[in-house]
């Protein structure tokens, strides 16, 4: 019995997964709600950050306008994983080290709307989870490892912030599903099946982000991109 739960969980991922994020409907509407629920306090304070910023310093709007199409594109290459699952990069930890997670929390959910709607990943009644996941628990730790190890290696840190914070977005989805969806083998074990899943793909799909959101980065600084915005800001 244990064996075939597992076997089970396996076959619905890769049914109702196939598409990125946590597709349309798959939640239960009890998960569904209380994941929104969640993300509203996110929601409210970047909303108050994002105009602070751009009131601060208009140049920050070019700034934010990249990460914002930094996430979009990179979000939405679709990799095809085990089980016909998929995998792709979030591109959160940019706007994690550019702009701290509560600004990333709001540019996270507009591209999860605009794929939700255009592209057909992930989905309007799943959107409080992919918020949760991608644009604001990975983004949180991205920026607690950044601040942690930027005065010592910067550009290590930078490494580090979006690899692991783009691994931390599959762990908390993985733990999305397993809530929703333990069978009789329990949330652990369904926990651990829904991660092996994405494993094989997005151990080198994170640390490729990894490598290219330090090189963005350093071109940022390099042509000056948005002159001013460096003297206070997170990355300074």
């Amino acid at each position: 019995m244990k064996k075939y739960s597992i076997m089970v969980a396996f076959l619905a991922l890769s049914i109702n997964t196939y598409s990125m994020h946590i597709m349309e409907g798959f939640l239960p509407p009890k998960w569904a709600i209380a994941w929104v629920v969640v993300c509203i306090p996110f929601w409210i304070t970047g909303l108050k950050k994002i105009k602070e910023i751009t009131k601060e310093n208009s140049d920050k709007k070019i700034l934010l306008a990249l990460a914002g199409a930094f996430i979009f594109v990179l979000s939405a290459l679709k990799i095809p994983s085990v089980t016909g699952s998929s995998s792709h990069p979030t591109g959160v930890g940019l706007a994690a080290i550019l702009f701290g997670p509560s600004v990333t929390a709001i540019l996270g959910t507009i591209t999860l709307i605009f794929q939700a709607g255009l592209l057909a990943h992930g989905g309007f009644t799943t959107l409080g989870a992919n918020s949760f996941s991608m644009a604001i628990g990975g983004p949180i730790v991205s920026y607690i490892i950044y601040k942690t190890f930027y005065k010592k290696n910067r550009g290590l840190a930078i490494f580090l912030a979006a690899t692991i914070g783009d691994l931390v977005t599959y762990c908390i989805t993985s733990l999305q599903l397993a809530l929703a969806h333990s069978g009789s083998v329990g949330v652990m074990i369904s926990f651990i099946t829904f991660l092996k899943i994405f494993a094989i793909t997005q151990v080198p799909i994170a640390i490729i982000e990894g490598l290219l959101t330090k090189m963005i980065i350093e071109n940022i600084e390099k042509y000056k991109i948005g002159q001013g915005v460096f003297e206070n800001n997170e990355i300074s």
